[in-house]
């Protein structure tokens, strides 16, 4: 790492920062009392999704599972279909199996110290300190992507945070910033800060209450933090995607409950190598399934994961079962009245699929198009 400039005078950061929240904190619903069940859920729902999306999912979780007992005792797949359309679906897996885990190893308790609050699934050293500060009033640093972004500010680093050594240095200054009592209202503050006023572009410097303690600001560089790191090249896969009608019904499968996606339904798919024809690759995958006709290419919808982008070519077309077996399938890919798919708990580029097909998206060809269908 390069040479760290003087740190910046931050000695009254946290008098500052506690006076601004007190008059300018938002007001959310999980704010409404320290119950660590509902700061947990909270906290796992924001990462990595904006308070806005959140707030509507959250409160519906809470209507289904009000409290600890009741999550654990969900079935998995009512947990991934409440998730749906919030993402990053291995947190609703870490939910409900932390939630199990509370169950049987802590009599249905939240413990207090960092490091069993980090044993559980989907709890990391940040979450873990929001938990411990907001619902204990612990003196535990955190380091969500709001309070990376502040550090990266308030010190002016002038290395990516990404790198080991950016983190252990923003992890320190965290620790220092962290003051010894109001750790409830502090910890929500420096979230705050970060989400309303120091925001990843266009700052409002002029109403930051922290800006006489901001290297970045001094130097009038804000816009150079945090350092951005080099882009990395996102690949994209062909994926090709079966809209099978029969009898009125239209064919889904449910992804396997550990791993990518995991519980979500989705149409019958399959990633074409390079140079795969897609006319080819769907007569193979209708043999599998048991199934014969005529399909016709629809369209393709396009859809980015964190780490590859999906483009995915639609055919659709009215099938016949050459067995019961076909006719019947099982728990995991099984025949839906048209009417009700668009309510399945679809992942998102699939849920593209319903929402272009419904709207006419595509150019409707001689196979009948999922419009027709629904």
């Amino acid at each position: 790492m390069k040479s760290l400039p003087a740190r910046p005078e931050n000695a009254d950061f946290s008098r500052r920062l506690l006076a601004w929240y007190r008059l300018r904190g938002r007001s959310l619903p999980w704010r409404r009392s320290r119950d660590p069940y509902r700061i947990w859920l909270s906290e796992i729902m924001l990462q990595q999704t904006g308070v806005a999306t959140v707030i509507p999912y959250f409160e519906r979780f809470l209507d289904r599972f009000p409290d600890l007992a009741s999550l654990a005792a969900a079935d998995p797949a009512e947990v991934i279909a409440l998730w749906s359309g919030l993402g990053y679906y291995s947190r609703a897996r870490n939910l409900h199996a932390a939630a199990r885990l509370l169950m049987t190893r802590h009599q249905g308790n939240f413990p207090e110290e960092l490091a069993e609050l980090m044993a559980l699934p989907g709890i990391g050293r940040s979450t873990a300190g929001a938990i411990a500060a907001i619902a204990f009033g612990k003196r535990a640093p955190i380091l969500d992507g709001n309070v990376r972004r502040i550090l990266c500010r308030l010190f002016a680093l002038e290395e990516a945070p990404a790198t080991a050594a950016s983190r252990k240095r923003l992890w320190q200054w965290a620790e220092e910033l962290t003051p010894a009592d109001d750790l409830h209202d502090y910890s929500q503050a420096v979230m705050d800060l970060g989400a309303t006023v120091c925001t990843p572009r266009n700052p409002d410097c002029g109403s930051c209450p922290v800006s006489a303690c901001c290297l970045a600001y001094r130097l009038g560089r804000v816009s150079e933090f945090p350092v951005a790191a080099p882009k990395k090249k996102i690949p994209t896969a062909r994926q090709l995607a079966l809209v099978l009608k029969h009898r009125g019904q239209l064919l889904l499968r449910k992804r396997p409950y550990h791993g990518f996606l995991g519980g979500l339904w989705e149409f019958p798919n399959k990633i074409l190598a390079e140079g795969e024809q897609s006319g080819d690759a769907a007569a193979r995958m209708l043999d599998d399934l048991g199934l014969c006709g005529e399909l016709r290419h629809t369209g393709e919808v396009r859809h980015a994961y964190s780490h590859f982008r999906l483009v995915a070519e639609i055919r659709c077309g009215e099938v016949t079962c050459r067995n019961d077996r076909a006719a019947e399938r099982d728990d995991e890919s099984c025949w839906f009245a048209a009417e009700v798919v668009a309510d399945l708990p679809l992942h998102g580029a699939h849920r593209k699929i319903v929402d272009r097909l419904k709207g006419g998206g595509f150019t409707p060809g001689p196979a009948p198009t999922l419009e027709e269908a629904l």
